[in-house]
């Protein structure tokens, strides 16, 4: 077994549209110009919960890592607060890419991507259109909005209409958003009311955290139509599926449909829910798997010991 590096954790922003992304660079000690990964999170979500555990881990193993937030949540920049645009949240990824490769101390042409949930779907959007990266890694990916949407129930989004149709209305008058819960108790409207959505987001916060479960109604009719399982077929790199077999919110049977049809596609498969993926034995095997995989793909260099 390979002993752990030691690393260090930097605060970075770069900047993004019309705005800045905050985030954290994890650079591996004695390790020259090391292959690097850029993590992005899921659903309103912040990088705080526990994209620092996945970026530790391969910082472990030689591998630099940036894990940041989305513009518009946590403590990156953005204005209205809480919205989710998916065009927006791909140019952060875009964003992040160009910092990576603009920083000289690691290797640009050694960059993978890993996303998780509404990231993991990004990771294989950004992954199609990137064809210069190493390699991708999409965690209990969000690959296909309809079916989502039909898992939440159709008349559970029918109810969320009337504050979809304000914030549209907030929006044209440049007022403040209509805010929606991302996770809530089932039965109650929300992005997400699985039965274990609410107590999942609620474990993955750390004390202080700048997580707030809320986000602008508007972004509702882009979730539904967002499908970038299908973009799947196009992402030339090697890239992961990290499916969850019981998934309550992307549901695992239209995943792995579009998993086999990426050219250098690998899948594993784990029994256990979508939010189980991020802590305990469940998180333990998912970052062995991952950190192999890239270090496969990425092949980063033995640290170097100084006298």
């Amino acid at each position: 077994m390979t002993t752990p590096l030691p690393f260090t954790r930097r605060d970075i922003t770069f900047r993004s549209g019309d705005s800045n992304c905050a985030g954290w660079l994890y650079l591996p000690t004695g390790v020259t110009s090391p292959p690097v990964v850029v993590l992005g999170h899921g659903l309103g979500a912040v990088r705080e919960m526990r994209l620092d555990a996945f970026a530790e881990r391969f910082a472990q193993a030689g591998i630099a890592a940036v894990a940041f937030t989305y513009r518009h949540f946590g403590d990156s920049g953005g204005h209205p607060r809480q919205l989710l645009s998916i065009k927006r949240q791909l140019a952060d990824w875009d964003a992040a890419l160009d910092y990576v490769k603009g920083r000289p101390d690691l290797d640009r042409t050694r960059v993978a991507v890993w996303g998780s949930s509404f990231g993991g779907g990004h990771a294989i959007t950004v992954a199609s259109r990137h064809p210069e990266l190493s390699a991708a890694v999409a965690q209990c990916p969000f690959t296909d909005g309809l079916a989502s949407a039909l898992a939440l129930g159709p008349l559970a989004s029918l109810r969320m209409m009337p504050v979809v149709a304000r914030d549209l209305a907030a929006a044209v008058r440049g007022k403040a958003p209509a805010l929606v819960p991302i996770a809530a108790a089932p039965g109650t409207p929300a992005l997400m009311n699985a039965a274990d959505a609410l107590p999942g987001y609620q474990a993955l916060q750390p004390p202080g955290t700048t997580f707030r479960n809320e986000v602008a109604a508007r972004v509702i009719p882009t979730i539904a139509r967002y499908r970038p399982g299908r973009a799947a077929k196009k992402v030339a790199m090697p890239i992961l599926f990290c499916v969850s077999d019981t998934d309550s919110v992307t549901p695992p049977a239209q995943t792995l449909r579009y998993a086999a049809t990426a050219p250098q596609g690998e899948i594993k498969r784990y029994d256990a829910g979508h939010f189980d993926f991020y802590t305990g034995e469940t998180f333990e095997t998912l970052v062995r798997d991952q950190t192999e995989f890239l270090v496969r793909q990425l092949r980063p260099a033995p640290a170097v010991s100084t006298p």
